[in-house]
């Protein structure tokens, strides 16, 4: 409901890292143990919100004993699977950050790329940053259905980053207000904080090889949903309201 969306007190920690999860319960304790070292070491306060997203595994299992050992490992979990997506927004609005970070559960994402993308969003380069990856650790079926899919969307809605399906990226907790919430909405993100008139930035992340767990990707679960998803935000984008305002009166500076 959005009526409790992004209700936390966003002073209570300085970073909030949302991480999906779907039965991926041999990696929740080693992911863990590398963002609270890299983390540590930063000065900023931090959380982690991790999102069962109605795994069938050992996950939640996992995610208790991680949260129940150090309170900043939050989780949440869903009753049934209900999609990256709405993984994502859960996250979001269990985040207690005023800056909230992302990465994937499978540990192909380094956290240790965090503190890099958190300082360009802290010299006020941009709103939101999102990692690209230079050298992919994918199959060559999932590099071309990205290849494709990336391609397809800066066509129909506009380039706003190179790689719109890496999942490393940064932002201010105020881009996330009012986005457009569907199933899908995590393939669009820089898209539809563009749309917003936040400014984007992207730099180079490392990629790693899975070690442990299953991929959950195919061309049919997410190629061709992916590619119809683009119609409608190409059709919110050109549909976008945009205006600036000259003065207002009434307000207390």
């Amino acid at each position: 409901m959005r009526e409790d969306s992004l209700r936390r007190d966003p002073g209570a920690v300085d970073i909030s890292i949302v991480i999906p999860v779907r039965n991926e319960s041999g990696n929740i304790i080693p992911l863990a143990a590398e963002i609270t070292a890299v983390m540590d070491s930063h000065p900023l306060r931090w959380e982690c919100v991790w999102v069962d997203d109605g795994s069938r595994d050992e996950t939640l299992a996992a995610l208790r004993e991680l949260s129940k050992a150090d309170l900043r490992h939050r989780y949440l979990s869903f009753e049934q699977n209900a999609g990256q997506s709405a993984a994502l927004w859960a996250g979001f609005s269990e985040a207690a950050g005023g800056i909230i970070a992302t990465i994937d559960g499978d540990g192909q994402n380094d956290p240790a790329d965090i503190p890099k993308l958190i300082g360009m969003l802290e010299s006020g380069a941009a709103d939101m940053v999102n990692g690209y990856r230079l050298r992919r650790k994918d199959g060559p079926v999932r590099r071309l259905a990205s290849f494709i899919a990336n391609s397809f969307r800066n066509l129909t809605t506009g380039r706003t980053v190179r790689d719109v399906g890496c999942s490393t990226r940064v932002l201010r907790r105020e881009c996330m207000i009012s986005l457009p919430l569907f199933n899908g909405m995590h393939r669009f993100l820089p898209t539809l904080v563009a749309m917003r008139g936040f400014r984007l930035s992207e730099v180079p992340v490392n990629h790693r090889p899975r070690v442990r767990g299953r991929s959950k990707y195919s061309i049919n679960n997410r190629l061709w949903v992916g590619l119809l998803d683009t119609f409608g935000v190409m059709w919110l984008r050109k549909r976008a309201l945009g205006y600036e305002v000259k003065e207002r009166s009434g307000i207390n500076n």
